[in-house]
């Protein structure tokens, strides 16, 4: 019987070899259950951000913004929706990372700008979900604050894109995020996520 060779996972961020680890389960004191380590990404999402021109991977309930300016500005931005998707933005990016206070809409745009993943959340959602909220912002290019406000309690937003969600839990996110954080949308891909203003907690 011919044996079968098991393929290890890639990075997707660092194209590197992620080792394989025994199964098991990462709770928060509330029971909500967040991967932050040896993520796999699904084939429609490896070649939308690798391998050129793609058909975008569809997620049920993300938006389409219109964007039709992206200047700098110092002056306060009136933006079209609550949190903003994209837009005029500060000169000054937003240091990626966990906030425990809301932060300045226009530097989190200019993050976004440079392929960041604002990930925001009502002031009163259950500690266990911000705690979940924390992990997922250890990852690169993802800001993660709190945000009052919101027409859902949390909103996750990409330059041109942005999901409502209930829960934190809701595996949309996490996909929202293989999909556009440094995604092939960014106008500056690569630009810098730190060396601007803000001092997340992470």
């Amino acid at each position: 019987m011919a044996s079968e060779t098991a393929v290890a996972p890639v990075d997707p961020w660092t194209g590197k070899p992620v080792r394989r680890r025994r199964r098991g389960v990462v709770t928060v004191a509330t029971g909500v259950a967040v991967a932050v380590a040896g993520l796999v990404l699904t084939a429609d999402v490896v070649a939308y951000r690798r391998f050129g021109p793609q058909p975008e991977p569809r997620i049920p309930g993300v938006e389409r913004v219109a964007i039709h300016d992206r200047f700098h500005t110092t002056d306060p931005v009136r933006y079209d929706r609550t949190p903003p998707a994209g837009g005029p933005h500060a000169p000054v990016w937003l240091n990626c990372g966990v906030y425990a206070a809301p932060v300045p809409p226009e530097n989190a745009v200019h993050s976004m700008e440079h392929g960041a993943v604002w990930v925001t959340y009502r002031p009163d959602l259950p500690a266990g979900q911000v705690d979940a909220l924390r992990l997922i912002g250890r990852r690169p290019y993802t800001v993660v604050s709190p945000y009052p406000g919101l027409p859902a309690p949390v909103v996750a937003s990409a330059w041109g894109r942005q999901l409502r969600l209930d829960d934190v839990g809701d595996e949309r996110l996490q996909r929202f995020l293989d999909v556009y954080r440094e995604g092939p949308l960014t106008p500056e891909r690569g630009g810098p996520c730190h060396g601007g203003t803000g001092a997340p907690l992470t």
